[in-house]
């Protein structure tokens, strides 16, 4: 992804509030499930990743995106931010 679309994007989701909260479980089935349809309605999101330390969350997002197959905008503390284009005609 350019440079320059990361920025756009990242200025876009500064006022966005997370839609999607890891809970304990992690990136249970339920969990991805949501993000999928987040991204497929609004296509940049913004998740909470609650997880005991920086590695544990490290996985979680790794797990998250592999699943998603999305594109990891930044990430600052807890809070994620995800893009995935929607190709389906709404």
């Amino acid at each position: 992804m350019k440079a320059e679309l990361k920025k756009f994007l990242r200025a876009k989701a500064h006022t966005l509030k997370p839609v999607v909260i890891t809970g304990q479980h992690g990136a249970s089935p339920q969990v991805l499930s949501e993000i999928e349809r987040a991204l497929d309605h609004h296509e940049l999101i913004k998740v909470r990743v609650n997880a005991g330390d920086r590695e544990q969350r490290q996985n979680l997002i790794q797990e998250i995106l592999a699943a998603t197959s999305a594109e990891l905008i930044q990430s600052i503390g807890h809070i994620i931010t995800l893009y995935r284009r929607n190709t389906r005609q709404r």
